[in-house]
Order: C-alpha cells, then sequence, then structure tokens
C-alpha cells in the first residue's frame, strides 16, 4: 500500500465505474454497428472507451467509416439507451455503500465523465444521486477530454483541493491516465473489458468499489 496524503475529497468517473453503463455502450454500439453491417470489435472499444462522446463516435466513423454523421449517432445512441436504462440500468457493485460511508465521514464528492450532459442527468435522475455530488463534469465542462488531465484539474479546483488530496475512481485505462497526469491519488476499479488494461501510475488495482484498501485510504471502517 504506497503512502498517500490526507484525501479530502473524492471524484468519481461514471460509466462502468458508478453504473453499469459500459455494458450497455458495448450493447447500445454493436446495435449502431450491426444495423451498417459492422462488428464493434474489442480494438474499437479500446479506442473509444473513456473518452468524449464526440471524440469516441467520430472514432467510431472513422474506424469502420461510415458515412453517418456524430450527431446522427448521438441521436440514435439516446433512443437505444432509452430501452436499456428502462429494463437494465444499474448502480455497480459497491457505489450505494461507498457513497453512504464518504457521506459518513463529510468529504466532498464529484463526478467526472466523458459523457454528455444530457445523458449524466438522465442516468443520475433514475437514482435521485445527483444531489449527493458537489459537482458533476460531464464533456461539455473542459475543451481538452480524457487522458488529457483537465477534467481532473477542473474537478480538483471546484472542490477547492489539492489534486494531491483528492483520490479519483476510475474504470478505464484513458480515465486512469488523465486523473495520474493531473496528480490525483489514482483507484484503478477495472471490470468486464477493461480488467485486460494496464493501469500505470494508479495507486490501487482494485477488486471493486467494496475493495478494503479504498476504504482504508479514506480511513473509513469498512
Amino acid at each position: 500500500m504506497p503512502h498517500t496524503p490526507e484525501i479530502t475529497a473524492v471524484v468519481f468517473d461514471l460509466d462502468g465505474l458508478l453504473f453499469n453503463t459500459e455494458d450497455l455502450y458495448q450493447d447500445c454500439g454493436g446495435e449502431i454497428l450491426g444495423r451498417r453491417g459492422h462488428e464493434f470489435t474489442p480494438e474499437l472499444l479500446d479506442k473509444m472507451m473513456g473518452r468524449p462522446s464526440a471524440v469516441a463516435l467520430q472514432i467510431m466513423i472513422d474506424h469502420c467509416n461510415l458515412s453517418a454523421t456524430v450527431a446522427q449517432l448521438e441521436r440514435e445512441t439516446d433512443e437505444i439507451f432509452e430501452g436499456l436504462f428502462d429494463t437494465r440500468l444499474a448502480p455497480m457493485p459497491g457505489a450505494v455503500e461507498l457513497l453512504d460511508a464518504i457521506e459518513s465521514i463529510g468529504l466532498p464528492k464529484g463526478i467526472a465523465t466523458s459523457s454528455r450532459r444530457t445523458f449524466v442527468d438522465n442516468v443520475l435522475s433514475r437514482f435521485d444521486w445527483a444531489p449527493r455530488f458537489q459537482t458533476i463534469l460531464s464533456a461539455e465542462s473542459v475543451t481538452q477530454g480524457k487522458p488529457n488531465p483537465d477534467i481532473y484539474l477542473t474537478a480538483a479546483a471546484q472542490l477547492d483541493v489539492s489534486p494531491e488530496q483528492m483520490m479519483v475512481l476510475e474504470d478505464s485505462e484513458n480515465g486512469c491516465n488523465a486523473a495520474v497526469a493531473a496528480g490525483a491519488f489514482t483507484v484503478a476499479v477495472p471490470s468486464g473489458h477493461t480488467l485486460r488494461h494496464t493501469f500505470e501510475g494508479a495507486a490501487i488495482k482494485a477488486e471493486s468499489l467494496a475493495d478494503p484498501r479504498i476504504y482504508q485510504t479514506l480511513q473509513i471502517d469498512a
């Protein structure tokens, strides 16, 4: 367990970290490409994962030489997701308990995600989670998205903490690279497809959000 300064704020990625939306993204991407005679390959998923929505969809367009525009694919994505949200959206294992535990010791919390704000609001509203966070940053919040560190530097500024005293929890390699570059105490929480990612610079590679090392670092009794 590496030495760490006292953590004074916690920032979460959203997709695949707080909610199972990465699994839903894969199904959605498979549906979009399947309609056009293409396969949503692991290689393409690696290129897209953790990046801002518009950037990820442009990568899909370029990779598969699609005639669709980003705006068209965003509308199609939103339509597919509505049905998936109604039946399958759920918090990731340990998410509810960890949020409760952080609130019990009074640490401020934030979300920093590459998803669009409309998507984020839709997800959070279904569980009434938005009021639990002191700041919520989305793809529109910064000019350069992950793996650039801007979104985590912005989160630290909005929470009025130094990046070194901010724990960031991420499930993707692009997201972890952004947090590490920002100087945050970075916790990788891979699952599903991201279990094959490497997470250079992460202080902890957790089994899940219930990993005791997260609680120990935050000085919370698990």
